[in-house]
């Protein structure tokens, strides 16, 4: 199982960053150890100032697909999710300023919230799903799949001409803006079309 991230998906957290626009989806990895466990808070590394939440809808691919055609990529996953991509924002645009991989600053041990899933049916429209983080019960982050530069299966198709996709990875879809600070006592919960998927404590 892999984690496949997509970075800078929606225009106004490109703007909040201060970032360049990409003409196509900008991908990273993130290992299996990243997976926070079920039950378990999200503990904050020493070796960073200013760790990061970043809520994102994701994609539980559930069949083997290689050069998967956009028409197609609706067959490649049957289930939506909510996630957490945890980031060391300090770390990171270190990285950055010397042109290195991202990799220490995203896919450290524990800094992947993976959320209880949803069948898709459930849902009339993927490319309009709302979703919403609240950190101590206020909202944070706010968004639609409709702000996507890249929509679902667009990504899909994208990452299956690197990637070999395989049942049981997962896609992270992009994060809106409102991304912040995370502190020991916090609690994040996610809500999916209004359905709460998760709940998280920060220690």
């Amino acid at each position: 199982m892999k984690i496949i991230c997509v970075g800078r998906n929606y225009g106004d957290h490109i703007k909040e960053l201060e970032n360049e626009r990409p003409s196509e989806p900008v991908l990273f990895l993130k290992p299996d150890t990243s997976l926070i466990l079920k039950n378990q808070p999200f503990f904050i590394p020493d070796f960073s100032d200013n760790v990061q939440y970043e809520v994102e809808v994701l994609i539980k691919i559930n069949r083997i697909g290689k050069h998967i055609q956009p028409k197609f990529s609706h067959k490649y996953y049957d289930e939506i999710g909510l996630g957490v991509d945890f980031t060391a924002r300090d770390l990171q645009n270190q990285l950055k300023e010397k042109g290195l991989p991202w990799e220490k600053a995203k896919g450290f041990d524990g800094s992947a919230l993976v959320s209880s899933w949803v069948k898709k049916s459930k849902f009339t429209d993927i490319n309009d799903l709302s979703f919403q983080l609240q950190k101590n019960n206020e909202v944070v982050q706010q968004a639609s799949t409709q702000s996507m530069l890249w929509k679902i299966d667009e990504l899909i198709a994208y990452i299956s001409q690197f990637f070999t996709l395989k049942i049981g990875d997962i896609i992270f879809t992009g994060t809106p803006s409102g991304v912040g600070k995370v502190a020991s006592g916090d609690q994040l919960t996610g809500f999916l079309e209004n359905q709460q998927l998760f709940s998280l404590k920060i220690k």
